[in-house]
């Protein structure tokens, strides 16, 4: 096997997404009702906000993947490809594909994509030392909208991997949307490997998105805090309150409210 060469990450995000960031701030902003994207949650606070709530006894998601993941993942990296290229969509700390990368011997290079940059950076200079023998080409990118692939992994066969039920954050046309992007992201006759989280009882899910510790309400107003800096809003974060509804899919993403 050739060993493929490393890229190197860039040090900000691509200037179209903070671009598209103020764009769709503002177009939700002024919807009826109004909606934020999650994606947005995930700067750096954020993200080390979400690994919090990952390991909270209430939250129930990351817990349950990671065991299937375990339990599993000999079978699921017995349908890769050889000297194939993982791709994650949104990949966070990277510790579902950890599990992946140590389980399946024809991964020869692993594409995180994510739109926090700067939190995709510590984590794929870890994976570089964790994972000597696999290429890693971290992607700064919206991941639920066209990216470029990089150029030395372009013709390895592709295998996709969207976990965490992240997809219960869509209406339908998105995930219908991003599973097009996916798509044609990884071509025809590729793997993706996706979780989805079943139905379950208020009194299971209502816990998950309104912790005791209160991380989950810091998480969410982190995203205005975030809007302040970034876009020179003028949020009072005092004013908000966070809301875990029984009413609507318990997403972290609808869960703020004005108090």
């Amino acid at each position: 096997m050739t060993p493929i060469a490393q890229t190197a990450l860039p040090t900000a995000p691509p200037l179209e997404v903070s671009d598209r960031f103020a764009s769709e701030v503002i177009g939700g902003l002024l919807a009826k009702p109004k909606r934020l994207p999650a994606k947005y949650f995930y700067d750096l606070a954020g993200s080390a906000l979400f690994e919090r709530i990952t390991q909270l006894p209430e939250y129930y998601p990351t817990r349950c993947e990671l065991a299937l993941l375990r339990d599993n993942a000999p079978a699921i990296a017995s349908l890769f490809p050889a000297n194939c290229a993982l791709f994650e969509f949104g990949a966070g700390s990277s510790k579902k594909a950890r599990i992946l990368l140590g389980a399946a011997a024809t991964i020869e290079a692993y594409i995180p994509v994510d739109i926090s940059g700067d939190f995709l950076q510590q984590d794929a200079s870890q994976l570089r030392r964790d994972f000597p023998r696999i290429a890693v080409h971290p992607v700064i990118a919206d991941f639920t909208q066209n990216f470029a692939v990089p150029g030395p992994i372009a013709d390895l066969p592709r295998v996709g991997f969207f976990p965490g039920s992240t997809i219960g954050n869509f209406e339908h046309h998105e995930a219908v949307e991003f599973l097009q992007h996916a798509a044609a992201t990884l071509g025809d006759g590729a793997i993706l490997v996706i979780g989805v989280d079943l139905i379950k009882d208020i009194s299971i899910l209502c816990p998950a998105y309104n912790d005791a510790e209160g991380v989950t309400a810091k998480f969410n107003l982190n995203l205005l805090a975030r809007i302040n800096r970034e876009l020179g809003g003028n949020f009072d974060l005092a004013a908000f309150e966070h809301h875990a509804s029984t009413t609507a899919p318990a997403t972290a993403s609808r869960c703020t409210s004005p108090a």
